[in-house]
């Protein structure tokens, strides 16, 4: 009898821990997708055209893909916290997946790999203001 309760009580608390990471996981990519949509606002409001959201291609997902003129920007946006700890959140394996990716887009292009592009990153924080970094990251 016991044993019994002993095993209802951690399957609750199994479910529920799972529940909450799974709530967890929701809120997170919730707040990903808002704080993607105040950079793509600030592009627009700047005068840039979205051409893509989330773009995924070989290397992984690119946030998003800007157009100023003939200009491709890729833009990985980071949120966290404070914008110190978002902009720890890039790692260079990520940067290198972004650049497989980008790769793959401008095979696309009518310039191909010859298309002027930049890659930028934005960070936010956990207040909504933001900083974004033009031409973030070299060739890595």
């Amino acid at each position: 009898m016991l044993a019994e309760a002993v095993l209802e009580r951690d399957d609750a608390a199994r479910v529920s821990a799972r529940q909450r990471r799974g709530l967890s996981g929701r809120r997170a990519y919730e707040s990903g997708l808002s704080a993607e949509q105040r950079i793509a606002q600030d592009y627009e409001r700047r005068g840039l055209t979205i051409a893509r959201r989330r773009w995924r291609g070989a290397g992984g997902e690119i946030d998003l893909i800007t157009r100023n003129g003939e200009e491709v920007i890729f833009v990985e946006v980071k949120q966290s916290r404070d914008l110190h700890r978002a902009a720890e959140r890039l790692s260079l394996r990520q940067m290198r997946r972004v650049y497989a990716s980008a790769e793959q887009f401008l095979a696309g292009e009518p310039a191909g790999q010859l298309t002027p592009s930049r890659f930028d990153v934005a960070l936010v924080d956990g207040a909504g203001r933001f900083e974004i970094i033009e031409n973030a990251f070299g060739l890595v």
